[in-house]
């Protein structure tokens, strides 16, 4: 549903955005990035499945570089599932080390960044819930949150 008002978005107390992805640099070596590329779905059928682990809600772009953005409401959560032994993740990234490693056929990234209130704004028009509007609560950025600085001081209460 496409919302045609002004919005904005906010999560109480602190978050953390994740951003994470792969770049496949060698795509003739299928054998090599598949198994790397549908890791990934593995990880967030189980984090959907388990939402005490700490995954409010991710979105997905796909080109020869993907990115995925998810919104984890603290690190603590990000850090124990990534280093779980009995997640998915532990697992998918020893695999990774051992078949690909460093020898430049499938490349892989991310970016954690831990958010407090008052460092953060966002306004959407004519969209969907996304991003943050899907993490969070959406509410109409108008008065104080008509502005982008009015939305950082709104978020900081």
């Amino acid at each position: 549903m496409i919302h045609r008002e002004r919005l904005c978005a906010s999560l109480e107390g602190d978050f953390v955005v994740f951003l994470i992805g792969l770049r496949i640099n060698k795509p003739w070596l299928l054998h090599k990035w598949w198994p790397v590329a549908s890791a990934m779905p593995r990880m967030l059928r189980e984090l959907h499945q388990k939402p005490e682990l700490g995954l409010m809600h991710s979105e997905m772009w796909f080109s020869r570089t993907t990115l995925m953005v998810q919104y984890w409401r603290s690190m603590d959560q990000l850090m124990t599932y990534a280093k779980n032994r009995d997640q998915q993740h532990l697992p998918a990234w020893a695999a990774f080390n051992k078949a690909v490693g460093t020898d430049g056929t499938v490349g892989i990234w991310h970016e954690t960044y831990a958010v407090s209130p008052g460092g953060y704004e966002n306004v959407y028009v004519n969209m969907p819930r996304f991003g943050l509007g899907q993490a969070g609560q959406l509410t109409p950025a108008s008065g104080a949150r008509k502005s982008a600085a009015g939305r950082m001081s709104a978020n900081g209460i």
